[in-house]
Parts: structure tokens; sequence; C-alpha cells
């Protein structure tokens, strides 16, 4: 399920569960105008901002916001810190973040407390799992709990993926989602920082799903890709001003240091990551 912004009806829909949210909540009327209208559902843990005009209620908001959406934990999301990830939150209602969430008919199981999983990149998971050709190596550089990774081996036909991931708790949940999935057979994942990877020349398709400062992975990347070439999506975050020329020519002048060429296959837009900053992701063809 994706992030939620529930404030106005549709024609289709009699009312919003943020309106019964709204109706329901015992609140002073002068607050309830500071109810968040988004918030992202995965499995049945709900996270959500709360601004701090609510400070004092926000364990009354998240009770209802549980009642209202059928949560058993409600954690307050105040971003990602550090290299690894991780999600900054409070408990404000429930005990347990682990969860099941159901995506695409693909089973990831988290612990929301621990590991981000961004809803705003599902048109890309879904994508994803479905360009990948038959018989091809895949290399996921920065497979996470397998958000890439899986849903490829579920709805393609790859002959292998390398799932790479540095981080133990996420790599504990991407063996797990691997056999969840029923994916054994397909993707290996392989704990340690992806540029100790001592495979090159293996892979037709390598997934560079990393925001921060992926450019500087890219001659790893190169030296993974099979000799003949093959397809990299590369993603990267980027100031708006910046998204016609800074991605395309980092990409560029690492290929062409590794004496290959491109061939810019798509650029997409795939969600603000921030006011002015986007988040993007090439499809390139690398050619010897």
């Amino acid at each position: 399920m994706t992030t939620k912004d529930m404030g106005t009806s549709s024609q289709n829909s009699r009312v919003t569960p943020y309106e019964n949210i709204v109706r329901a909540i015992e609140l002073p009327v002068e607050k309830k105008r500071y109810l968040p209208r988004k918030w992202e559902l995965l499995g049945d843990v709900l996270l959500m901002k709360i601004p701090q005009e609510l400070e004092e209620l926000k364990s009354t908001v998240a009770e209802a916001y549980a009642r209202g959406l059928g949560a058993k934990t409600v954690l307050r999301d105040f971003g990602i810190e550090g290299d690894l990830r991780k999600p900054k939150v409070e408990l404000l209602h429930g005990s347990e973040t682990e969860t099941t969430h159901k995506e695409n008919g693909v089973l990831f199981r988290l612990d929301c407390a621990k590991l981000m999983f961004s809803s705003g990149n599902v048109d890309e998971r879904i994508r994803m799992a479905t360009i990948v050709g038959e018989g091809e190596v895949v290399v996921d550089m920065f497979a996470g709990i397998g958000f890439f990774s899986v849903p490829i081996a579920v709805h393609s036909e790859p002959i292998k993926i390398y799932a790479l991931e540095m981080n133990p708790v996420a790599f504990d949940y991407l063996q797990e989602n691997i056999t969840l999935n029923h994916v054994d057979n397909i993707v290996k994942p392989v704990l340690g920082d992806n540029r100790d990877f001592d495979k090159k020349g293996i892979a037709d398709r390598i997934v560079m799903g990393y925001l921060d400062e992926t450019h500087l992975f890219l001659s790893k990347a190169l030296g993974i890709l099979k000799y003949e070439g093959g397809v990299i999506h590369y993603h990267e975050k980027c100031p708006n001003e910046l998204l016609e020329t800074r991605p395309v020519e980092r990409v560029k002048q690492a290929v062409e240091n590794k004496g290959y060429t491109m061939e810019l296959m798509e650029m997409k837009n795939i969600k603000s990551y921030a006011p002015g900053v986007s988040h993007v992701v090439l499809d390139v063809k690398v050619l010897p």
C-alpha cells in the first residue's frame, strides 16, 4: 500500500478515512486542522508525520489513526539518517514494529523501526519487475530487503540475481524475503560492501537503487557489467535546476573513463525527494 493522501473526498467514494478520523477524534476544533492528511501504511504498521501543533496530543492522534486505519502500531516519522538509511521514528501506539507488507504480488517482511521502505517508489519497483529479459544475470548493488531483487525474481525470468547488501539487519530480512517469495533458486544474497564484490564481467543488467553519491559507485558497476556491455539503472537525487545535465554527465564521464560509450534509453523522475530536489533514474545502455 502506498502513501495515502485522503484530504479530499472523491466522486466515487462517500467518506474518506481521513474524514472519518476527523469526525471521530476528540480534539478541539482548532486543532483538527493540523491532523495529518498523508500517511504510510506498511502491512499493519502506520507511519506518519505529526506537526508540532499536535505535540501534546500525539498519543490521542495516534490512537485515532490506528482505529481508523486498522493499524496495530503507529510510528511518528522524522525521516532517514545515516549511511545505512535508518528511519528515525517515535513509537506512539502499539509495540510490534515488525510487519509483512504486500505489494504487486510480492511479500516484504521488515521492521519499520529499523529499516526504510519508500512507498513512493512503488511504480519503479513494478516497472523493474517486468523489464528484465529471460536468462539475464542481474546485480543489485544496493539490495536492501529485496526492493528490486525479489520483484524481478518473482515477475521476470532472470537466470541469477546477485543481491548485495551491507546492512546486517536489512540482509537478514533480504534472506527472509527471498525464501518468503520462493525465489531462493534465483536470488543469491551477498552480505558486504558492494565495492568488495569480487565478480567481474558477469552482469547483463545492474541496479543502482541508491541516492547518496551513487556516481561514486559507477566505476565498480562498470567492472561488474559484461565486457560486451549491458544496462545500468542509475538512481540519483538531484537539484531540479541540474536535472537536465548532472545525472547524464556523471554517467557519461564514468562510462567514457572505462573506454565505453553509452546510450540513454530513458530518464524518469520518480518523485520529489525534498523541496527543489528530485529522485531520478536513468536507464543507460553501455556499449563497448
